[in-house]
């Protein structure tokens, strides 16, 4: 049960202790995992993913004034505006996802007072777990109930991604928000980001994922995930002046399409766009070789994913490459890839149970060995979506 995390508890004395009430409503959302599919959400692709067993909780209450109270537990800093009047803000960057979420409601309803509002969570910042889709999803369900807002999960992943456009700009696309909301323990969610039908896929009982944050800098806002995207979106407008049928986004390009037309783009967009390109067609032979059971299958094409990121997309960084290289020779490892926008960040390794504390213990060895310092390692649980908890 969610009440059972520690940061829960934490959370409650402290809105109790520094907002002297009880909250009225508590909401979960847990980070996520890109297992397949990178960069393909908003290419209108493919992605496998995962709910993860770490996440961040969001308390409210209401006020009798206008007044929105926010408070990050962990860093203990606050700000104060008008709930009816969210801005963004560059004093306080971690505000405007929560901010955004405010202003997306709002727009549904108008909202008839104020609230005081703290939240915490236990995913490590700069991880490439979403830490902000989490922040975004549980603000968003704590706020709803709060304000008697009726929305369902697909349109609170939109007001998530909103938040993120307008607010914090990173234009993102769906897949952190989906994954964190469609969750199901022990199975991935396999989403199609044109229809955006959502499933959940059995994993299988005798692997695990493994996931290695290497603390590498990881900052998207900085424009390198805006730069991807405007290449892909780009290509895209490209294709659909050469070929015979309608190119919405590079989800309409087969690889035998790039491999005739990749001509008229330039070396890099051409090899920009061929990542999304392979990864669609990597998720799908990836579905099916989980319905057969066939996890070495899937691991080779985690490898095949990662490769593509290396050297197409160029998202990926010296510390994931070794990690991902040194993950092939070890007993019980099936498969490993960055996950998320890259960058920085954490590499998902596919790994039998009963190798992955000898796997996360080696490759934190090696790790250390090229860069000083161990990375973090620790096994991923495959977990439920977000939910209100408590009110």
């Amino acid at each position: 049960m969610m009440t059972d995390h520690q940061p829960y508890h934490i959370l409650r004395e402290k809105f109790r202790r520094d907002y002297r009430c009880e909250p009225g409503v508590i909401a979960y959302a847990p980070g996520r995992v890109e297992v397949l599919g990178n960069h393909t959400d908003y290419n209108e692709g493919l992605v496998l993913s995962a709910a993860i067993d770490v996440g961040t909780f969001f308390a409210c209450g209401p006020r009798r004034d206008g007044t929105f109270r926010l408070t990050a537990a962990d860093v203990d800093e606050t700000v104060e505006f008008l709930a009816a009047a969210p801005e963004a803000s560059r004093a306080h960057p971690w505000a405007n996802y929560v901010k955004g979420v405010l202003a997306g409601l709002a727009a549904r309803q108008p909202l008839a007072h104020g609230c005081d509002a703290m939240f915490l969570g236990d995913i490590p910042l700069g991880s490439g777990l979403s830490s902000s889709a989490a922040l975004e999803i549980c603000a968003g369900l704590a706020l709803a109930r709060l304000y008697g807002i009726a929305v369902d999960p697909l349109d609170m992943a939109r007001i998530g991604q909103a938040a993120e456009h307008r607010f914090a700009g990173v234009k993102c696309g769906l897949m952190d928000q989906i994954s964190s909301l469609f969750g199901r323990n022990g199975t991935l969610v396999e989403t199609d980001f044109r229809s955006l039908a959502v499933r959940n896929v059995p994993l299988g009982r005798d692997v695990c994922l493994l996931i290695c944050n290497t603390h590498a800098r990881h900052a998207l806002v900085d424009g390198e995930y805006n730069r991807r995207r405007e290449a892909c979106e780009f290509s895209a407008r490209y294709f659909a002046t050469v070929l015979p049928h309608p190119v919405r986004a590079l989800r309409d390009v087969s690889r035998q399409e790039w491999e005739a037309y990749r001509g008229g783009l330039s070396a890099l967009m051409a090899r920009r766009a061929i990542h999304p390109i392979g990864e669609n067609e990597r998720v799908m032979q990836g579905a099916r070789l989980l319905a057969h059971n066939d996890l070495a299958g899937f691991g080779r094409l985690m490898y095949e994913s990662h490769e593509s990121s290396r050297t197409c997309f160029e998202n990926s960084c010296p510390e994931l490459d070794l990690l991902v290289e040194a993950a092939r020779p070890i007993p019980g490892v099936l498969g490993a890839r960055l996950s998320g926008g890259g960058f920085g960040g954490s590499v998902v390794v596919l790994t039998q149970c009963h190798a992955a504390a000898a796997a996360g213990a080696a490759l934190a060895e090696a790790y250390g060995r090229a860069f000083g310092k161990p990375c973090d390692a620790r096994i991923l649980t495959p977990s439920d979506g977000a939910h209100v908890v408590m009110g």
